[in-house]
């Protein structure tokens, strides 16, 4: 049985992040990358905070519109919870393939506040992003295989 009290650990959590990064889990892969991002180490674990509350609405809103865009790609049900690799492939490729649509390279060093901010230049609001070309890149997102 492990020794952490996961409750005392999610209320510390919660108490130190303020305003936690919807793409927490991308940025922990070392997928793709965000300027505005601030690590934090918490009972021997790795947490990201959002460093700018105003972009982070913005990432909220991107996030929320890539998981209603990949249900089908990733043939997810509505309302069922997401599998941590499915969530991987979501992130990281959903990111990549805005900045992949937005002319850059899309791979690791795609920026998430630097996308989305872009996005909203160009397409005005999360909303109209060309999710099917994210989609394509969500789709063929292979996270890496863990060592054995």
């Amino acid at each position: 049985m492990s020794g952490y009290n996961e409750d005392a650990y999610r209320q510390a959590r919660a108490e130190h992040i303020g305003h936690p990064c919807p793409f927490e889990r991308a940025l922990l892969s070392r997928c793709v990358v965000c300027d505005r991002a601030r690590s934090l180490n918490l009972a021997e674990r790795e947490a990201i905070a959002c460093g700018d509350p105003t972009v982070r609405e913005h990432c909220l809103e991107f996030h929320d519109a890539l998981h209603a865009n990949a249900q089908f790609a990733l043939k997810i049900q509505p309302g069922t919870a997401w599998p941590f690799g499915k969530e991987i492939r979501a992130q990281c490729g959903g990111v990549r393939g805005l900045a992949q649509a937005l002319g850059d390279a899309g791979d690791e060093a795609a920026g998430i506040a630097t996308s989305v901010l872009q996005g909203l230049d160009r397409w005005g609001t999360p909303a109209a992003f060309p999710y099917s070309e994210i989609m394509r890149a969500v789709a063929h997102y292979e996270p890496r295989k863990r060592r054995s």
